[in-house]
């Protein structure tokens, strides 16, 4: 499977981010691509993104300390107040070029005014 989406966040994964098995915790995984995917959602309606729901994660992959990840988001569901957006985290050892898919999932937000109340989620091409 080939990366899908826009490129929302590159990382280096660190010692404080490891499992008690010396591999990369697949809740840090999840955590960076939840980031990516609230990045995209802030960055395309110019509102604060609230995750509501998480869904259909799997980890074909693994990754060590050093490696870098790299991690592909992509609207795939517009509602009145939500978006959807399905990630992909790709990692690459740290002295190669070859990346592989280590983590997906799918997000769904709730984009919010200034005063923290749901608000239409329709795309525009910039921050309000």
């Amino acid at each position: 499977m080939h990366p899908e989406g826009d490129l929302v966040i590159r990382v280096t994964a660190m010692p404080t981010d490891l499992n008690p098995y010396g591999g990369v915790f697949g809740g840090w995984l999840m955590s960076q691509l939840a980031l990516g995917a609230a990045s995209l959602v802030t960055r395309r309606t110019g509102y604060k993104a609230l995750v509501v729901a998480a869904n259909d994660f799997a980890f074909p992959g693994t990754m060590k300390v050093g490696d870098e990840l790299n991690v592909y988001a992509q609207v795939v569901r517009t509602g009145r107040t939500s978006l959807t957006v399905r990630t992909q985290g790709y990692g690459r050892p740290r002295a190669a070029e070859g990346e592989a898919e280590v983590a997906h999932g799918t997000f769904t937000f709730v984009t919010l005014d200034a005063q923290d109340k749901p608000v239409p989620s329709g795309l525009h091409d910039g921050a309000a």
